[in-house]
């Protein structure tokens, strides 16, 4: 079979070069709904990838901190090196239903809405699934399209990770002040401890700022913190049956 020299140099070019004529041939709009299309399908890969344990993802705000040069705290351990206590104060402050849902608690999510649509003053509504998957790959906003782009993903970490490697990730992600990310880095900021050596108190402390690090000052906190903490603190006591997904 003859091979024409157009041929011939198509089949010898590396693949890479190949895909890179390929989209040059595209018109503008076809190369921007593929440029999307990659972005959309990005997230799922990224799922899949961690869930080797040696990779340590970064979330978008940790990316956001490197590009404006700002650096920040970070020390990945893993769950087995993060007090009980931690685990047990932060599944009873964000997300009490962990160990049951697969990634979005759906009657909680239903009456987010109806409230919505009445008028009313909403909840956040979000999981650790969902705190996960918006830290990992979405963006900080109240918006329905973020919300809309975050249940799959919610729903997708929970189906290919386990629980424990699921919580392991957010706990080494979420935000516990400026700059300071993960379990490790606030427990030595806020307490000057490890996150081995949590107390029930400074770990109820520190789940009661997740939902606003920023204000929140786990190490300094004000009275209705301290309040709040107490709660969780005897929730998190009583826990039993709601965190056998992590410590079976």
């Amino acid at each position: 079979m003859d091979i024409t020299p157009q041929r011939e140099e198509s089949i010898a070019m590396p693949a890479h070069r190949r895909m890179y004529a390929w989209l040059r041939g595209r018109s503008l709009p076809a190369r921007i709904v593929l440029g999307i299309l990659a972005l959309c399908i990005l997230p799922y890969a990224l799922i899949i990838l961690y869930l080797i344990p040696f990779i340590h993802p970064v979330s978008t705000l940790m990316l956001r901190d490197l590009v404006l040069l700002r650096g920040y705290d970070r020390q990945w351990v893993s769950l087995d090196d993060i007090s009980p206590a931690l685990v047990q104060s932060v599944m009873m402050s964000e997300d009490g239903q962990y160990c049951f849902h697969g990634g979005v608690d759906w009657g909680e999510m239903r009456m987010l809405i109806e409230d919505t649509l009445d008028g009313a003053s909403t909840r956040g509504g979000s999981t650790i699934p969902m705190q996960t998957a918006k830290n990992l790959f979405l963006w900080n906003s109240r918006s329905f399209v973020r919300k809309g782009l975050e249940l799959p993903l919610a729903v997708a970490s929970d189906f290919v990770w386990t629980k424990r490697r699921l919580m392991e990730i957010y706990l080494n992600i979420a935000e516990w002040g400026p700059g300071i990310y993960g379990i490790e880095a606030a427990a030595r900021y806020h307490f000057k401890v490890p996150a081995s050596k949590l107390s029930r108190r400074q770990a109820a402390l520190l789940a009661v700022s997740l939902p606003n690090p920023i204000d929140r000052n786990a190490g300094k906190p004000g009275r209705g913190l301290r309040r709040l903490a107490a709660v969780i603190e005897r929730r998190a006591q009583g826990a039993g049956d709601y965190i056998r997904c992590i410590y079976d």
